[in-house]
């Protein structure tokens, strides 16, 4: 089969230019942490150099960047380990190439302790690897008199400078939990709704792309975590945004339930698409009750997006939970799935707005 070439390079080119989109969009979303690392950095050789008078302190930049990072997630644990992981790395370097010299066999003995001695403190990955790194730098680059202690107090020095960078952070990473919270609930509604035509019309091709697009969602949720757990590690490291620490562990509370009601979607939308596969006529009450409930996803999103919980939209959800109790049955087991996949839906959604697991189970009415 011949294959066009303006085709594929118009395919490539769409590639391409979404491909740099989401670049320059990554950029944008980091753009304040690499100014903070890039600031952090010049303080912290300026206090080494300029002000302590430390010769060459490579390792006071050094260290405040890597204790920065570019997430906002655990910084005040990076701050620790790097610090602690400098000081054994150039303490056990510093006493054994006194001892034993410099050499090849030397470098990886004295790595080998460095890793071993901070393993055995059960350290952290960042924590292991800085004892390695700097066990090498201090054996290949043999400090003079006062030249390892110099070397930790660089990253200290690193250290404190970057913990007080971190205390300092936008509001971006606070938003961000409820903005994807709101993304992953406006994804379950389109879904939803996309289902509820697939049931109307019954074609296998929609189908099939719905349920291509239904499996790549997982990334929505790991996104949605991510968020989370960002936003309350940068409640728990500056003092500065305590007053949202409340208002943020709430939203983080629906990663959970939001997780459940897009799995439980995906299901759905496999349901649909077998029967669209397989010719199996679906009452159109389910369609119905799909849009409906696709709606009341929408008001949710909006919700969380406000940055509340979303308890304006629960009358929805209940009403769609209702009238699953309500419309016909069908004696076909494909199709009575997609009724049962609704209803594990309308309790997923009862808990994002803030039901308890029993509480929702229990505001669905039997089926008749």
């Amino acid at each position: 089969m011949e294959v066009s070439n303006d085709g594929v390079l118009d395919r490539m080119w769409t590639r391409s230019r979404l491909s740099v989109s989401g670049r320059i969009d990554r950029w944008r979303s980091k753009l304040w942490v690499v100014a903070q690392c890039s600031i952090a950095a010049g303080v912290a050789w300026f206090i080494a150099s300029d002000l302590l008078g430390h010769h060459l302190p490579f390792f006071a930049p050094i260290a405040a960047v890597l204790c920065l990072g570019t997430s906002y997630g655990q910084r005040l644990r990076r701050v620790i380990e790097v610090t602690l992981g400098v000081a054994i790395g150039v303490f056990m370097a510093d006493v054994l190439v006194s001892g034993i010299g410099s050499g090849a066999w030397q470098l990886g003995l004295i790595v080998f302790l460095s890793m071993s001695l901070a393993l055995l403190l059960d350290a952290g990955i960042m924590f292991v690897s800085q004892a390695a790194v700097q066990s090498i730098v201090v054996t290949v680059l043999l400090p003079g008199a006062g030249g390892a202690f110099l070397r930790w107090t660089d990253a200290v020095i690193g250290g404190g400078v970057a913990l007080v960078a971190a205390m300092v952070v936008p509001a971006a990473p606070l938003r961000r939990p409820r903005e994807q919270a709101a993304t992953v609930a406006r994804k379950i509604a389109q879904l939803l709704r996309a289902a509820s035509d697939v049931m109307i019309d019954g074609e296998v091709t929609p189908a099939l792309e719905l349920l291509a697009d239904a499996r790549g969602t997982d990334r929505l949720i790991r996104e949605l975590q991510a968020a989370a757990e960002e936003g309350m590690s940068v409640v728990n490291s500056s003092p500065f945004r305590l007053r949202h620490r409340e208002p943020l562990r709430r939203m983080v509370e629906l990663v959970d339930p939001l997780d459940r009601a897009l799995r439980s979607t995906r299901v759905l939308v496999r349901q649909t698409s077998i029967t669209a596969y397989r010719r199996l006529p679906v009452p159109p009450s389910y369609a119905g009750l799909a849009a409906d409930l696709a709606a009341a996803a929408d008001a949710i999103a909006d919700e969380l997006r406000a940055n509340r919980i979303a308890t304006a939209a629960r009358d929805d959800v209940l009403a769609v939970g209702a009238a699953t109790g309500q419309v016909e049955r069908s004696g076909v087991l494909a199709v009575e799935a997609i009724l049962s996949q609704l209803r594990a839906i309308v309790a997923d959604l009862l808990m994002v707005t803030g039901m308890g697991q029993l509480e929702s189970t229990d505001a669905l009415p039997p089926p008749r």
